[in-house]
């Protein structure tokens, strides 16, 4: 492990108890039955124990974006080439995606960090360049990074978010892009819960019946060969992982060490937060869970974290678009614990 992950991993506390005590007390005391506005004042709750802080508002909020390829690309995983990575990101930088229009909806910026795209992309305005590698190597035929690639990579997301968080950034969502990566998180999912490949393996880009067959081979072929040991995550990540994946593992670790809220997304994120979760089991309790993904292993990945997720929506995209999401109920949370009247202040008579 090294020394900035050992520090990082060092510096991650626990909620505070009594800013979330003084949250549950504001919220009784609002013009409504206890508890009735149900999830929302669970999420209120713990955005005091995250922060400290009962009343406020979260107005600077970055989703980090990392991209990165994967070599078993050339296992034939993927419905798509390796090449629309750099052509998304290109995407992203132009305003043109997804992420970006449900980015400005939440009113989120949208950092995108080149951490291992197979590619060499033009510096451009919201593009950082921290290239660990050109893409993994193929996990079919070994690992897909050596160990110190892996610990580099994880560095790396915690340096960019230790970044953003000094230029202000108040809550973080974690976003990725790379042809193949739902081959290497199904991968990661499976090699630390023990489920079954077939069960944690979606369509990902949208493959047919007999490519999905073929990606679940391919998995349990990658996990056969470089054996990864699911009480060392870095292990695990490094064989079957991804720079982008690692990186978000930093950004996770990094975000719970300062105490800023970080909201998931899918699969991706899903199987990022639960290497930073094995890594570091207090992390956990800093992670708001946005949506549950249409692929399987997501599933697995939050159910072994203990994590709820807020939404259901069938989406499976990536990017970061359900963070954004879940930014619209975190949004309301706040407010409602902000701008409430008390039964006092309404002058409205309290329960019996």
């Amino acid at each position: 492990m090294g020394y900035l992950l050992e520090q990082v991993i060092g510096r991650v506390g626990s909620l505070d108890a009594s800013a979330m005590e003084e949250a549950q007390r504001r919220l009784d005391r609002l013009t409504k039955p206890p508890g009735s506005l149900g999830r929302l004042e669970e999420v209120a709750i713990w955005l005091a124990g995250v922060t400290g802080r009962v009343r406020q508002r979260l107005e600077r909020r970055t989703v980090v974006l990392m991209a990165g390829d994967h070599g078993v690309v050339e296992e034939g995983v993927s419905a798509y080439p390796q090449r629309v990575t750099a052509q998304m990101v290109a995407n992203f930088l132009r305003g043109g995606a997804a992420i970006n229009v449900l980015a400005r909806q939440a009113r989120a910026h949208v950092l995108v960090v080149d951490i291992g795209v197979a590619a060499e992309l033009p510096q451009a305005p919201g593009l950082i360049q921290r290239k660990v590698g050109w893409g993994t190597r193929n996990m079919a035929h070994g690992p897909a990074m050596r160990r110190e690639e892996a610990v580099q990579a994880v560095e790396t997301g915690m340096e960019v978010a230790r970044e953003e968080i000094g230029r202000g950034a108040q809550l973080l969502a974690t976003g990725d892009m790379g042809i193949g990566n739902t081959t290497a998180a199904s991968a990661i999912i499976a090699a630390l819960t023990g489920a079954p490949v077939e069960q944690v393996t979606g369509r990902g880009t949208g493959l047919d019946d007999q490519a999905l067959r073929h990606k679940v081979k391919t998995i349990e072929r990658a996990l056969a060969i470089n054996r990864p040991d699911p009480s060392d995550p870095l292990d695990v990540l490094a064989k079957v992982g991804g720079y982008e994946v690692a990186g978000l593992v930093g950004v996770i670790l990094e975000g719970a060490a300062q105490r800023v809220p970080v909201i998931l997304d899918g699969l991706i994120s899903g199987a990022a937060a639960l290497v930073a979760v094995r890594l570091c089991p207090q992390a956990r309790h800093f992670l708001l869970a946005s949506h549950r993904s249409a692929e399987p292993g997501h599933g697995y990945a939050l159910e072994s974290m203990g994590l709820r997720p807020l939404l259901d929506l069938d989406m499976r995209l990536g990017e970061g678009t359900g963070a954004c999401l879940a930014m619209h109920l975190v949004d309301a949370a706040l407010a409602l614990v902000d701008e409430m009247a008390t039964f006092q202040e309404a002058g409205v008579d309290d329960r019996l």
